[in-house]
């Protein structure tokens, strides 16, 4: 109860209250006079004219139409990413780059490529030179539960 409330009511709050309450007993006893009322031969009738509600299928698609869906996606591209190495080194470092500079990678050497699709390491490779060009062998592509496990550690 507030401060400002006195008790008992004073006289004016008092009838206040009893016309509002006057006014709700009106509206309740308006709104039961005018409910319809059903015996129970009306509502047995009106649930025998119910049709059952129908549903759709949830039944597993055949393997052809999760080929087409994935039809749908085999053209869209994606940024493919064979990093060699990673360091980490101070701006006045790299302004003081020039040609034949050498930057110290953590990679050994020997040790597997990571190849990204999109940022996300799907595999790892090694390098190899096929008609003067750089290309990677891959040696380990990892599981889609693997790249799950990954995605949800680094989120």
């Amino acid at each position: 109860m507030s401060e400002n409330t006195e008790f008992p009511p004073a006289e004016g709050a008092a009838s206040e209250q009893d016309d509002m309450a006057a006014e709700w007993a009106a509206a309740l006893e308006q709104q039961a006079s005018s409910a319809p009322t059903q015996t129970a031969s009306e509502v047995t009738d009106a649930a025998t004219q119910m049709t059952p509600a129908a549903f759709a299928n949830f039944a597993p698609t055949p393997s052809n139409t999760v080929s087409n869906d994935l039809n749908m996606v085999l053209d869209i591209p994606v940024q493919l990413t064979v990093e060699l190495g990673r360091t980490r080194i101070p701006i006045k470092n790299i302004l003081q780059l020039a040609q034949g500079s050498v930057v110290e990678l953590e990679a050994m050497a020997g040790e597997p490529m990571d190849v990204l699709v999109n940022g996300f390491l799907i595999a790892q490779g090694e390098v190899v030179v096929v008609n003067d060009k750089f290309g990677i062998r891959l040696t380990d592509i990892v599981t889609p539960s693997e790249r799950m496990r990954r995605l949800s550690r680094s989120a």
